[in-house]
C-alpha cells in the first residue's frame, strides 16, 4: 500500500541476553512509526536519502538504493512465510551505522533525554524522545 518511516528500536542489554533477540525489541513504546503514510505511487522506494540523528548529531546517513533487499523481494520472500494482511507493517531494515558495528571504544549508547530523529526523503522525519 505505501511507506512510512519506522524506528527499529533495540535494548542491546536484554537483546544480547540469549540467542532469541525478540525480546529486545518488543517493549512497551518500541517500533515508532510515522508521521507520514506516502502511498506506493508516489515515490520509488529503492532511491530515498535515510538519516538518523542523536542530538542532532548524525550516526547513520546512506540511501535505500544501498540496503541488502528491495522492498518487493522483502515482500515477496515474507508472504512465503506468513500470511500478510492490510495493516501489516514489514521493517526492512536499517543502513549501516548501528552501534553494534562500531569498536566497542567507539559505542556511544541512548541516554534518558536523547533525542533520536530518523528521516528519509520524501517520507518526512520522525523523532522521539527516550525517557
Amino acid at each position: 500500500f505505501g511507506y512510512t518511516i519506522g524506528n527499529d528500536l533495540s535494548a542491546r542489554d536484554l537483546q544480547l541476553r540469549t540467542s532469541q533477540w525478540l525480546i529486545g525489541k518488543t517493549l512497551d513504546h518500541f517500533a515508532p512509526i510515522g508521521p507520514y503514510l506516502v502511498t506506493a505511487d508516489e515515490i520509488d522506494p529503492q532511491n530515498l536519502a535515510i538519516t538518523c540523528t542523536v542530538n542532532g548529531e548524525i550516526r547513520q546517513s546512506a540511501s535505500t538504493n544501498a540496503m541488502i533487499f528491495d522492498c518487493a523481494t522483502i515482500v515477496s520472500y515474507l508472504s512465503h512465510l506468513m500470511t500478510l494482511k492490510p495493516g501489516d507493517i514489514i521493517f526492512t531494515g536499517t543502513p549501516s551505522g548501528v552501534i553494534l558495528g562500531y569498536p566497542e571504544d567507539k559505542q556511544i549508547w541512548l541516554q534518558a533525554g536523547d533525542q533520536v530523529e530518523v528521516t528519509i526523503e520524501k517520507l518526512g522525519s520522525l523523532s522521539n524522545r527516550f525517557e
